[in-house]
Formats: C-alpha cells, sequence, structure tokens
C-alpha cells in the first residue's frame, strides 16, 4: 500500500454527526476527498441543542465566524447546567455545573476554607464568578474581544436543525463537501472484510477508501462489518424515553445561561433557552413511568413557566432510545460517529462533544495507509470505550448521590446497578477529592472539577483529612468574590449581547 492509498471519504448520513464530520475533516485534512451521501426523504435525528465548550474550538477549525454561527443557528450561550431537585426535591434544592473550573490549587485546602469561612455561599458559587453570571442571565463575553475568546469559559444552546443548515451550506460552498442526495439501498463487502461501494436507489454505485457511519441508531455501516457489536447500558442508566416541545417566548425575556434540569419522580425535565424559544423536554424510564403520566409531568412544568399557555394545543414528540454503545466503533476501514456509536441519555449534553472528540481523534491520527488501519482502529476503540465508560460513571454519580425516595430514585442508589469503577471511587472521595490522578486521560470529557461540582453541589460530605492552613485558600475565594462582582457589573445580559451583534449584521 502506498501513503496515497486514502484519498476518498464517504459519510453516509447528514444531521449534525454527518456534517460536523465533513466540515471538520475537509477542514483540517484538504488532501482528502470528502462526499456525504443523505437520503432527501428521511429526517434526521437531533442530537441534542446543547454543547461543550470544545465546539467553540470546533466552529473556528471549521471556520465559521461565532456572529454567523449565533445568529444562523438561532444561539445562546452556555455555561453551564443547573440542577433542580435531584437531592431531596425541596425549594431550595438546587445547584450548579459551571463550565469554569475552580482554581488549580489543592482543592483540599479550598473545602477547607470554603467550610470555614464561606459556608453560605454554594459550592459553584465560592469556587467560581460563573455562578453569579449565570445567576444574573449575563454573557460569558463582550462584543468587543475576538471570535470565541470569554472572560469565563462557555458553550452553546443551539437549534439543531438551524445547526446542520448552517453546517450544510458551509461544507458545500467553502469546503468542496460533495453531497449526495440519495438513499443508500446496500454495502458491497470485500474479501477482505472491508466496504468497498455503496448501492444506492438513484445513482451509480459509490466507491470509497474510508466510511463514516453517521446514519443514527440505524447503524447501517457498522451494523454490517461487526454483528453482535453493542454493548446495552440499560442495568445502569435506566431512561429511554423523552417527551420534547418548543415553546416561544417574547423578544425581552431573559435567556438563561445554563441549561436547566429539574428532576421528576422518575426522571428530569430539560429547559434550554434559545432568543426565540425555549426547549423543554421530559426524560423518563419506560420502567417506571408511562408516557401519559409523563405527558402529565411534562404539562405540569410547561403550567408553571408558560401561565398564559394554551397548554390543550401543545402535542410533545416523543423519542425512544436504546442506552448502550459500540463495543468497536471502528472496525476495518469504517467508524461510527453519533448515534451510531451509541447514546446514554441527554443529560449532561455529552452527544455533541463526543462526536467532536471522535473527529479530533480520527483527524489528528487519519491512517495514510490501509498498512496501520489495523493499529489505528485498536487504539480508537480502547481510548472510545474508556470515554463511555467515563460517561456512564458521570451520569450516574448523579443519581447515586440523591436522596429522593421514589421507587426510580432507590432503584438507582441499589448497589448492583453502580459501576465497579465509580463505587471505588466514591469511597475515595471521601478521604480525598477528585484529582487529575483519578481522571488521567487527554481530553477526558467529564475532569476532576466536572466531579467537584456534583459532589459537593449534592452534599456529598467532605474529606475526613483537610489542610489545616488555610489562609491560601481563603484569599483566592475573596478574589473568586471580588471577580464575581467585577464581571457582574462590566458583562452585557444574553439578551443584550445577542441583540447588539444582530442589529450589527443586519
Amino acid at each position: 500500500m502506498t501513503v496515497s492509498s486514502i484519498q476518498h471519504v464517504v459519510i453516509v448520513g447528514g444531521g449534525t454527526a454527518g456534517w460536523l464530520s465533513a466540515c471538520l475533516l475537509a477542514a483540517k485534512l484538504p488532501s482528502l476527498s470528502i462526499t456525504l451521501v443523505e437520503a432527501p426523504d428521511i429526517p434526521t435525528v437531533g442530537v441534542g441543542e446543547g454543547s461543550w465548550p470544545t465546539l467553540r474550538e470546533t466552529l473556528s477549525d471549521i471556520g465559521i465566524s461565532e456572529a454567523e454561527f449565533l445568529l444562523e443557528c438561532d444561539a445562546s450561550f452556555k455555561q453551564g447546567s443547573r440542577f433542580d431537585g435531584w437531592v431531596d426535591g425541596s425549594e431550595e434544592d438546587s445547584y450548579l455545573h459551571p463550565f469554569t473550573a475552580p482554581p488549580p490549587e489543592d482543592m483540599r485546602g479550598f473545602l477547607s476554607a470554603w467550610q470555614e469561612k464561606d459556608g453560605d455561599n454554594c459550592f459553584a458559587t465560592a469556587m467560581t464568578p460563573q455562578a453569579q453570571v449565570c445567576k444574573n442571565h449575563l454573557a460569558p463575553r463582550q462584543k468587543s474581544m475576538p471570535d470565541y475568546a470569554g472572560a469565563l469559559n462557555y458553550g452553546y444552546h443551539l437549534d439543531a436543525g438551524k445547526f446542520v443548515t448552517l453546517l450544510t451550506k458551509h461544507g458545500m460552498e467553502h469546503l468542496d463537501v460533495v453531497r449526495v442526495a440519495d438513499q443508500v439501498t446496500d454495502v458491497t463487502i470485500g474479501s477482505n472484510g472491508d466496504i468497498e461501494a455503496l448501492q444506492l436507489r438513484d445513482n451509480p454505485a459509490l466507491t470509497g477508501d474510508f466510511f463514516l457511519d453517521c446514519t443514527g441508531h440505524a447503524a447501517a455501516l457498522i451494523g454490517r462489518l461487526c454483528e453482535n457489536n453493542w454493548i446495552d447500558r440499560s442495568d445502569v442508566s435506566f431512561n429511554d424515553r423523552a417527551l420534547a416541545v418548543q415553546l416561544p417566548v417574547s423578544s425581552n425575556s431573559a435567556i438563561a445561561s445554563q441549561t436547566i434540569g429539574t428532576a421528576h419522580e422518575a426522571g428530569w425535565l430539560w429547559d434550554i433557552a434559545l432568543p426565540t424559544r425555549r426547549g423543554i423536554g421530559c426524560v423518563y424510564s419506560s420502567r417506571f413511568m408511562d408516557d401519559e403520566r409523563a405527558e402529565q409531568v411534562l404539562k405540569g412544568y410547561l403550567g408553571q413557566q408558560f401561565p398564559d399557555a394554551n397548554l390543550a394545543e401543545v402535542s410533545p414528540r416523543k423519542l425512544s432510545f436504546s442506552t448502550g454503545h459500540r463495543e468497536k466503533f471502528w472496525v476495518r476501514n469504517c467508524v461510527s460517529i453519533g448515534l451510531s456509536a451509541g447514546f446514554i441519555e441527554p443529560l449532561e449534553a455529552s452527544a455533541i462533544v463526543l462526536i467532536e472528540l471522535s473527529l479530533k481523534a480520527l483527524a489528528d491520527n487519519f491512517p495514510a495507509s490501509c498498512a496501520t488501519m489495523d493499529i489505528h482502529a485498536a487504539r480508537f476503540n480502547d481510548l472510545f470505550r474508556y470515554k463511555w465508560d467515563r460517561i456512564v460513571d458521570f451520569l450516574k454519580l448523579h443519581y447515586v448521590l440523591s436522596n429522593r425516595m421514589e421507587p426510580y430514585w432507590q432503584a438507582h442508589r441499589a448497589p448492583e446497578t453502580i459501576p465497579a469503577r465509580l463505587s471505588e471511587q466514591l469511597s475515595l472521595w471521601r478521604e480525598q477529592p477528585p484529582s487529575t490522578w483519578d481522571f488521567p486521560q487527554i481530553d477526558e470529557i467529564f475532569s476532576a472539577p466536572s466531579q467537584q461540582y456534583v459532589l459537593y453541589g449534592m452534599g456529598f460530605p467532605l474529606p475526613m483529612a483537610t489542610h489545616e492552613d488555610t489562609d491560601e485558600a481563603s484569599v483566592s475565594l475573596l478574589e473568586i468574590n471580588k471577580r464575581a462582582r467585577t464581571l457582574a457589573a462590566a458583562l452585557p445580559s444574553n439578551r443584550d449581547y445577542l441583540a447588539a451583534i444582530a442589529a450589527k449584521e443586519a
């Protein structure tokens, strides 16, 4: 095989996974020829409307300006996630998982200082000014800052359908991605087990050197290459249903700076604010709640949030999903990206970031020839099995710390449903806070600070061994409080920021 063996990449499936793949590979590996095949008569399933801060680098790499993205995708800023009712369901039960990490010093000193001198503030408020910024519905940046830079770390809330439209246009007009509007009817497998060609409904067969499966739950390519390649995680993560609605908002309403997740008797509700609407959904487990009750829970929440809305006219979209992931994500000359690789409920918005991390790993280590394909595949599979295991652990953490007494929540705390590694970590974290020793990989999705925000936000006991000398940490906490006041005075509201860039671009 020669170095130029892999020249043509074929992506099957559009949506967020397909078009992010096409744009990012075309931008980072311009020598490749990229063709995307998507069926014009099959609607795509959105992977969510919340991103992690990684999307800023992705958009920059693709070559899309931040203003264009915000305006074209009806997007707003996301600075974290707020969890209401997850500990005991009381009115004051609320904590924040922000995107800006605590100071990098030893967390044990900060926990001691927080306990001794700043106990009136919740953990996130004590550790980062982002908590106050979120409370005041403020943007994480000023208009004068360069694209994708901010005073605080941030991601986005976005309209997934409009995002795909933007990526499609940009990929075809600026990155030379070739789009084929057709349906794949069959897959030709060579004698060596590689995909050789795709049989199309209305066009000649399409050959390629390398294939990305972005066909969602259908897994139309990876499923042909490797049978019995699915790991069911529903024994740990129970949710498998969702009801989703979108309701318009007035042009002067506040735009929340964080996703809001509100716990209910058998799951939770998401609430995502965009400039023109709010996306709201009820996530639940069919083992503990039927569809009729889920709709009652959803409409009960909508009635609180939109007291003047005619809820009789609201018809939720029902979504069902399998909970799990592939055992192997890269098989022969095919990689599964997005929902074809797996899905573990929408909590903490891991879907888009997994697409991004998969593409980053692929682009940075793209095989120059078929000779090293199996080596790359083995490394990729090991890495992403680790990442999926860590996602399962982190999402489970939100449930095992709860004190709620409904059967659903009690089942989540049953020892046999808790992954062994998470159980061990919880034992360690009673003696020492989460650290990089617990999460040593590059590009950890949920690193030690994320674990800390959930643990101490939900009232997990502080480590038994704490620092006696808290002076330095106390000074740092005072500086955080001071910076919070400074940012609260300097940053515009989300609504004002987005209105200003819309006026500028008009």
